[in-house]
């Protein structure tokens, strides 16, 4: 790759930067996209102990290249999100990823697959981590910032995604006395 299509590529990601999130940060500001692809990518480095039979340099690559659609799409909640917004974005990502240099394209296009199959162990982490973030955010941001669904939401989501784990599915309970907690005690 040379390095003007090294510039290209940074280019084109810095979109995430700008592209924001449903979820707010703790001082309420909406989230971008890079910034919960970068604690995604933290939270798996984070696991290379509770995990040692998994490549979790894998898992954090999937980690950083995971929402890269979004630089093309914007960023929809899962809540909202449906078929025809997948398929969209999974359109112009591809479009976008095969028109990188071979070393890379081939690269991305084999770490989505893995992501989309979720059969490898690095697959189910990556996704895991991804919807766990998310309602880690949650609690740390203001109660006043939630959607009226994402009271019931925080308390059911992710659990099938952390059954494959013992230490996740602890993560994923842990988060909820978090959110019972914040429901509890902070007013709307």
């Amino acid at each position: 790759m040379n390095v003007k299509e090294y510039l290209e590529i940074l280019h084109t990601a810095e979109r995430l930067k700008d592209t924001l999130r449903h979820c707010t940060t703790s001082e309420g500001r909406n989230e971008s996209v890079a910034e919960h692809s970068w604690r995604l990518a933290l939270m798996a480095l984070l696991l290379k102990n509770e995990f040692p039979d998994a490549d979790i340099s894998r898992v954090i690559e999937m980690c950083l290249i995971h929402d890269l659609g979004e630089c093309f799409t914007g960023d929809i909640p899962s809540f909202l999100k449906n078929d025809k917004d997948r398929v969209t974005e999974d359109k112009l990502l591809n479009k976008w990823i095969g028109s990188l240099p071979d070393e890379v394209s081939g690269e991305w296009l084999a770490l989505f697959a893995e992501l989309t199959a979720q059969e490898t162990k690095e697959a189910k982490i990556c996704k895991a981590l991804d919807k766990l973030e998310a309602l880690i955010q949650h609690n740390e941001s203001p109660i006043n910032t939630w959607s009226d669904n994402e009271f019931e939401l925080n308390k059911t989501y992710a659990f099938d995604t952390v059954e494959f784990s013992d230490w996740l599915t602890e993560l994923r309970d842990e988060i909820l006395k978090d959110t019972l907690k914040k429901i509890k005690t902070e007013k709307i």
